[in-house]
């Protein structure tokens, strides 16, 4: 398919599929800096976690769907329009309330919300058709170093989001009379993302499918979102206001599994469905995603519950909090870039997928039994090495996916593995929001004073009712100690689930990479 393009072709179509991603993966944390301020511009305190999860539920249940467009349709039509979609929901959020109230949608917060999920329907296919599209350019002996580059994108984008999110807001409205600077990080969107069209639209060849185009199957799109989409809603809902056994959650539950149940069996029974569900007979294609889902929540893990410990344990702001991140994402950097290299030059990419998982897990036993007197550096150095491990999980299990699969199917596939990596973040999440709850509920003083759910919700997932410390009075040490022995049973959870992904890894088989794109060089021993 791609036999007969040149390196440079190749490069500046890497180069496009690359941008459109950081696209996706920088609007994930560029936005949460500007949040306060959008909340207030906007009067919409009660909704602001709906920005976040509006996003969340159409990237989510987009991706399975973008994987099967990806095998039915040409790979640049797809990716076009996945960036253009993205971009129109981009401009649409800097223009939300804009015009005052709008009919069907209402209010500016409303319409950001709405706005969000146009956003997050592009989103999902930024991500899921970069991966597919390196697929078509680099045979496997040669894709780890080019797929190393997308944790590399996703690592700095962490780092410069909210930089840059905050930088805008604040600065942003000197610079344009009239407009507010939050609407800056929609619109920053807009030349980056036509640069991105660019590069598509003039370099990238059509890449289309190997096998016959058949219709896509759109009830069994309908089911799978209206399976996902609740399921998702159902987790990041705010468990104060709607717990668990709420008639509202249970409802939210059971309209996901009737839904999910009746698309598993119209799958099985349709000859063009949206996933292959044959693909789960590959031993490859099972094992690995079973250990993306568990280690897709250890990352959310650190993410979320890692500055929690920082501002109320250790006392530091806010701002302080999230550039501890930083050394976190660097070492996703470095970790990924360098597994990426040596598969691509030594092969084994089990090997670099187990070490990877050994150095997470000494990263966490570290940040697992931090003492409420540990130092902030030694924190940032704990966080490096956690990001060094996690490197690897970002190229390698797709790349083993991909190199056991048919390529008719790799766009099926491919999707699949970004679905679990983000489904098992989303249930993780909710898992060791509840940990955290429950922990703190039976330690924490009585003195304590919780604030409002949403007042505290900087992360897409639902967090717990926290005291007054996260809205910054000083903590007191019986405080400290409560939050230090509740994050450590995150923390102990998160290596149980490396654990598991470690446990799922080992039954990984260790295929030789091909050499070429041709089913013909496909192992028989990958089914």
């Amino acid at each position: 398919m791609t036999e007969n393009l040149t390196h440079r072709q190749k490069m500046l179509t890497f180069a496009g599929i690359l941008l459109a991603m950081f696209l996706g993966s920088l609007d994930q944390t560029i936005v949460s800096t500007a949040l306060p301020r959008i909340v207030a511009d906007l009067h919409g305190l009660d909704r602001f976690t709906w920005v976040a999860t509006a996003y969340l539920v159409a990237s989510t249940t987009l991706v399975p769907i973008y994987g099967k467009l990806a095998d039915t349709y040409s790979r640049r039509k797809i990716e076009v329009a996945a960036v253009s979609i993205f971009l129109v929901g981009s401009m649409l959020c800097g223009l939300a309330g804009e015009f005052g109230d709008l009919p069907l949608l209402g209010d500016g917060m409303n319409q950001l919300v709405v706005f969000r999920a146009i956003q997050g329907f592009g989103g999902a296919g930024l991500f899921a058709m970069a991966f597919i599209i390196i697929a078509d350019l680099f045979p496997p002996a040669e894709r780890g170093r080019y797929q190393g580059f997308t944790g590399a994108v996703f690592g700095t984008s962490s780092v410069l989001g909210p930089l840059l999110g905050g930088f805008l807001t604040d600065q942003g409205s000197n610079w344009i009379p009239g407009v507010a600077g939050w609407r800056l990080v929609f619109y920053v969107n807009l030349p980056l993302g036509l640069v991105a069209l660019w590069f598509i639209l003039t370099q990238m060849p059509a890449l289309r499918p190997q096998t016959e185009a058949k219709p896509l199957d759109y009830f069994s799109a309908f089911l799978l979102m209206t399976g996902l989409g609740p399921l998702v809603v159902a987790l990041q809902i705010n468990k104060t206001a709607y717990p668990w056994t709420s008639p509202f959650t249970l409802t939210l539950l059971g309209v996901a599994a009737a839904s999910l149940v009746l698309f598993v069996v119209r799958s099985m029974r349709h000859d063009n469905p949206i996933l292959d569900f044959n693909l789960f007979r590959n031993h490859v294609f099972r094992t690995a995603n079973g250990a993306l889902f568990l280690l897709g929540g250890a990352f959310l893990g650190i993410i979320i519950f890692e500055p929690l410990f920082m501002v109320n344990v250790l006392g530091v702001t806010a701002t302080k909090a999230g550039v501890s991140l930083i050394p976190l994402s660097m070492g996703v950097v470095l970790g990924s870039l360098l597994a990426g290299q040596m598969v691509s030059r030594f092969g084994h990419y089990k090997r670099w997928m187990m070490g990877g998982l050994v150095v997470l897990l000494g990263g966490l036993s570290l940040l697992a039994t931090m003492p409420v007197t540990v130092g902030y550096w030694q924190v940032l150095a704990y966080l490096l090495l956690c990001g060094v491990g996690l490197g690897p999980t970002m190229p390698l299990y797709t790349l083993a996916i991909q190199n056991a699969i048919e390529p008719h199917l790799m766009g099926q596939a491919t999707s699949a593995s970004q679905f679990f990596r983000q489904i098992g973040g989303a249930i993780t999440a909710s898992v060791l929001g509840a940990i955290l709850t429950f922990t703190l509920a039976h330690s924490m003083p009585a003195s304590a004073t919780p604030v409002s759910p949403t007042a505290q919700q900087t992360t897409v997932s639902e967090g717990p009712a926290l005291p007054a410390s996260v809205a910054g009075a000083p903590a007191s040490p019986a405080m400290r100690s409560a939050f230090s022995s509740a994050i450590s049973r995150v923390y102990m959870f998160n290596i149980f689930l490396v654990l598991g992904g470690l446990f799922m890894t080992l039954f990984v088989p260790e295929l030789p990479l091909r050499k070429s794109n041709s089913p013909d060089t496909l192992v028989p021993s990958a089914e």
